[in-house]
């Protein structure tokens, strides 16, 4: 019957109360330490928490947001029939204005391309021969431009290639066209963006709604007097990113353009504005000169005396990435509250490690211990229990005082 008696003490001790000790410690030293971590721990608080990270807002961090693009600039460049005027509906790539687009700055050109056999370009690797031993018909280079005759053939002056059916001819150093556009620099991209904050339904835009029209044909971005005029130079995006046109033109490039909604939703809807930074994405660090810049490749196809024949054309760019994020805030009752007490414990850390100094570290530790840990021991007496479930209280109630055999 021992579960019973184990059962009760349990019973009994369920409804102790306890209650912490206060133990007050006359130490100017360790009162010092104590109002020291309290300080550090109000001004975290305080400042970094509800002032600069304003822990009492509920807060969003994906806005919906959509950009369109437009290009506007006349480019120029030097050609075999002379100069060549280059419109948005040439250099822009897509066309259609979306976050992504790239601007053609330099081109190279194979023109006269037709389905014939030639020899391959010396630069892909295994096209060199000597003989027609060292070119398998039909094979193909991951490489290279089309599919081995078998024939080894002269390429230019003494060097051999293997012949292969491909665009003839193919793209080489003998057949290409260099071009480069001037005055791509002064091309002018606007970007609209807009952005929604669904869980507080704000919506807000990079165009101020009661401006006029008018006022986008001649203004210019400045980031203090024009910040609601989204029109950019080519030549202030490569600048504020720390590049130049010249090298620019050269190997191709990724710019980003990244534009930062941080709306605190407490105050006016005219304090959610936004910010525009500017960087290089493609950088150098990040690979090697064999990947470096940017590049593509497209073709112009034409019939001429009934034979196909197309232009390669190898563009240099400069991809710009539009790239938007934003983060809104607004004052909430439960995340304040949750701030609230999480400082409010949070102040116990100064108890925690002046008792942990006080028992390690003081003199007389063992004293203060003894003053701090208290145990109160109350005994509990148990009525006895005989073999029947039956106290000997119980038994004598029942039984009679004159029996003897009972």
């Amino acid at each position: 019957m021992g579960y019973r008696k184990t059962f009760a003490l349990y019973w009994a001790e369920f409804w102790d109360y306890e209650t912490p000790k206060v133990v007050v410690v006359k130490n100017r030293t360790l009162g010092i330490i104590y109002r020291i971590i309290q300080l550090f721990i109000i001004l975290y608080f305080a400042i970094y928490v509800f002032i600069i990270q304003k822990a009492y807002q509920e807060r969003e961090n994906a806005p919906e947001s959509s950009v369109i693009t437009k290009m506007k600039g006349i480019g120029i460049s030097n050609s075999s029939t002379g100069i060549k005027i280059w419109d948005v509906a040439e250099y822009v790539n897509p066309p259609e204005g979306r976050d992504v687009f790239s601007i053609s700055v330099r081109t190279v050109t194979t023109p006269f391309q037709r389905l014939h056999t030639c020899p391959e370009s010396a630069s892909v690797p295994r096209s060199n021969c000597t003989s027609d031993l060292n070119c398998t018909a039909g094979e193909t280079e991951l490489l290279g431009n089309g599919r081995k005759t078998g024939r080894c053939v002269t390429q230019h002056g003494s060097l051999k290639t293997c012949e292969v059916h491909a665009w003839c001819p193919v793209e080489s150093k003998l057949s290409e066209r260099d071009t480069i556009l001037t005055r791509a620099q002064n091309f002018t991209i606007f970007i609209k963006n807009s952005i929604h904050f669904p869980r507080f339904e704000f919506t807000k835009g990079n165009i101020l709604k009661n401006r006029d029209p008018n006022y986008l044909r001649s203004c210019t971005f400045d980031e203090e007097t024009n910040l609601y005029c989204p029109i950019f130079p080519l030549s202030l995006i490569i600048e504020k990113a720390g590049e130049t046109f010249d090298n620019l033109s050269l190997t191709g490039g990724i710019l980003g353009v990244i534009i930062s909604w941080n709306c605190d939703l407490d105050k006016a809807a005219s304090e959610c504005k936004p910010h525009y930074s500017f960087r290089r994405l493609d950088s150098k660090s990040q690979g090697s000169k064999a990947s470096f810049g940017y590049n593509f490749r497209h073709a112009k196809y034409y019939v001429e005396n009934g034979t196909e024949y197309r232009t390669l054309i190898k563009v240099f760019g400069i991809r710009i990435d539009i790239i938007v994020h934003g983060e809104a805030g607004k004052f909430n009752i439960v995340p304040t509250i949750i701030n609230i007490a999480a400082a409010l414990t949070s102040i116990g850390i100064g108890s925690f490690l002046c008792d942990w100094i006080l028992l390690t570290f003081m003199n007389k530790n063992e004293v203060y211990s003894g003053k701090k840990f208290e145990e109160v021991i109350k005994e509990r007496i148990m009525p006895a229990v005989n073999e029947h479930g039956a106290s000997e209280q119980e038994l004598r109630a029942i039984q009679p005082e004159n029996c003897k055999h009972c």
